[in-house]
């Protein structure tokens, strides 16, 4: 896990495109199947592109069907932190960056095994970093 990070909102709007500011620091979400991991099958650290905290390996996701990318299981349980989420007027878990706060997205337990969750997660606050590089 990364030291803490805090940065203020104009800070974070200079860093980011407005994309990533919205979902990552304004709790939004990308369209389904729009995402660039989404269906991408290269190995590798998927990093917060707020902070280059690693969030999930490429040997745990998998094709959930829901057009985000999909994980069974972070990194580390330290790298990230799980928050109730009513506002949708639904129970959901939303998943955050324990390095900066970043929303990343939200975690079901309809996923495979061994843990049988599913990290559902932008595709937008994530950053591919390819093992072979």
């Amino acid at each position: 896990m990364k030291p803490k990070i805090t940065k203020s909102d104009s800070e974070w709007k200079k860093l980011l495109t407005d994309e990533q500011y919205h979902i990552a620091r304004k709790k939004g979400t990308e369209a389904p199947f729009s995402g660039k991991y989404y269906n991408s099958k290269e190995k590798g650290i998927y990093k917060c592109i707020c902070c280059g905290n690693e969030l999930f390996s490429s040997e745990t996701k998998f094709d959930s069907g829901s057009g985000w990318p999909s994980y069974f299981a972070p990194v580390s349980e330290n790298n990230v932190k799980l928050l109730p989420d009513n506002s949708l007027g639904t129970e959901r878990v939303e998943v955050v960056c324990t390095s900066c706060n970043a929303h990343l997205g939200h975690v079901f337990h309809d996923g495979p095994k061994p843990s049988g969750l599913r990290y559902c997660i932008n595709s937008a606050v994530l950053n591919l970093s390819k093992a072979n590089e």
